[in-house]
């Protein structure tokens, strides 16, 4: 069910990840300021929701991708 996510190339989801991570990078990430709300409780808004997952995701798919490597037995 996570073929596809071995066979993403690993340099494009890192790429990925750090910019949706950063951006945008003025005047604040936005990954941090709704992990801020979030953790105010002040993160009610479906937009705000939208925007964490949206920032988030392609980090959470680089850590599966890479626990899923480091768990693979080798040849």
């Amino acid at each position: 069910m996570m073929g596809w996510l071995d066979r993403f190339p690993l340099g494009w989801l890192i790429a990925i990840a750090l910019w949706l991570a950063v951006a945008p990078i003025v005047p604040e990430p936005h990954l941090i300021e709704k992990l801020r709300m979030l953790s105010q409780g002040t993160l009610t808004k479906p937009l705000d929701i939208f925007d964490l997952f949206l920032h988030s995701a392609p980090l959470v798919l680089l850590g599966i991708r890479l626990w899923r490597m480091w768990r693979r037995p080798r040849a």
